[in-house]
């Protein structure tokens, strides 16, 4: 399991910000912004909370998620309502941990930094914010979030279980490291 997570001061009550990225911005981190932000509801925890999602590429900006993983989400009773933006610089300010959904991504989003950090003002320690989503599954032993575009309706059903596992696991450890949000 992933640890060492950012934490705030119990005097910070700046919402705990979490950002999930994939390749489009379509399927795997729209259906992980959905699955956390249905956890952290059901917790009472809403107002604690900074969710969104991104894409290490523009290709799908300003699309709503894809509709097989609408659908496949919805019968779980979680809904998805993300539209597609791609990965920022201000990301690395915004977001205290950024969640990629598989190797590649990572290595994107670390790319994207390293060439941003020489134009832009960015945390030093900016890489370290970012994870891969499946360091925080218990039940799974798969170590990425496999892409289903071009799969069929089981390929869906993996992602959210995937998903459903990392983001219980990755929810218990950002409240075990940031008591303060239990408190409030």
């Amino acid at each position: 399991m992933a640890s060492s997570l950012p934490t705030s001061s119990s005097i910070d009550t700046k919402p705990f910000s979490v950002l999930f990225v994939c390749l489009g911005n379509i399927c795997r981190s729209p259906a992980a912004e959905g699955v956390f932000t249905d956890l952290v509801k059901k917790r009472g925890f809403d107002s604690n909370f900074k969710i969104d999602s991104a894409g290490t590429i523009d290709y799908h900006e300003g699309n709503e998620a894809d509709q097989r993983m609408r659908a496949a989400s919805k019968r779980r009773g979680i809904k998805i309502t993300s539209i597609s933006r791609p990965i920022r610089p201000s990301d690395f300010v915004d977001f205290d941990l950024i969640l990629a959904m598989d190797k590649q991504n990572r290595e994107d989003i670390l790319e994207a930094f390293n060439r941003w950090k020489s134009s832009q003002t960015l945390p030093e320690d900016g890489h370290k914010k970012v994870k891969l989503i499946c360091s925080y599954c218990k039940k799974h032993d798969e170590t990425e979030v496999p892409d289903p575009y071009y799969g069929g309706q089981k390929g869906f059903e993996k992602v959210l279980d995937l998903l459903e596992d990392a983001c219980e696991s990755l929810l218990e450890s950002i409240l075990a490291e940031n008591k303060h949000i239990q408190e409030s």
